[in-house]
Parts: structure tokens; sequence; C-alpha cells
């Protein structure tokens, strides 16, 4: 899928306001603009909505092939604030398959600076139907 699909599916992702700008096998990207309800006591974006977002892509990147997928565990790290009205784009690719568990890197910018990276383990059932 290329464009934008406005209903990431997850009522989170959607309260949040975060748009799926492109979804493929193993990769997935995501945007989502900063607004005065994502800000922290220092004024910048709280970290927990950068992380969301993140975890996001990442929860695309993974479930959109194979078997469902679920995390186990995941971690960010921040590298420079992003600020109310900006745009960050969190991409999230996938680095390493076996058949139960998988590991994404998601990188999330904005204005083209790296706000964070991310990566994200999965379990996969390999005994259930895929589910999207």
């Amino acid at each position: 899928m290329n464009g934008v699909d406005t209903d990431p599916g997850d009522a989170l992702a959607r309260l949040l306001g975060f748009e799926v700008l492109d979804r493929n096998p193993r990769r997935a990207t995501l945007r989502g603009t900063v607004g005065p309800d994502h800000l922290n006591h220092h004024g910048t974006a709280h970290g927990g909505f950068v992380f969301t977002l993140a975890d996001m892509a990442f929860s695309i990147a993974a479930n959109d092939h194979g078997p469902p997928a679920v995390g186990l565990v995941a971690a960010i790290h921040h590298t420079r604030p992003a600020h109310e009205g900006q745009v960050l784009v969190a991409e999230a690719r996938e680095i390493a398959l076996g058949r139960t568990a998988a590991t994404y890197e998601v990188t999330v910018t904005a204005e083209g600076r790296t706000v964070a990276l991310f990566t994200g383990t999965v379990h996969r059932h390999p005994e259930r139907p895929s589910g999207g």
C-alpha cells in the first residue's frame, strides 16, 4: 500500500492522529504531528507520544506478513526533542526474521533529523493463521 491511510487500525493511533504513509511486508512508515496535547512539562513532545508512533510502525511492519506477532521487548533512545507543530515520521524495517521471533528497527525523524531510534522484537505465532 502506498499513500496515506488515515485509519492505522488501532484506536490509540487514531486518537493520536497517526497516519500510515506506507505499509509493506516487513516495513511501515507512519507520521504524526506533535500537537499541544502531546507536550511534556518541558514544552517538547512527550516521550510516550514518540514511543507510541514508533511502536505502531513496528507493529504494522511485524503483522503485515506471516503469522500474527506480539511485542516481546521494545526500547527507544531519544536523540533530540521534537516541538509542537513538527511532523514526526517513523520508518520501521525488519532486520531479523526467525520461525518464532523477528526484530525491527524504527527511526523517528522530524524535518529530516533523527528524533529517536527504536528497536523491538516480536513473538510470531506460527500455529495461528495470519490476522493482518
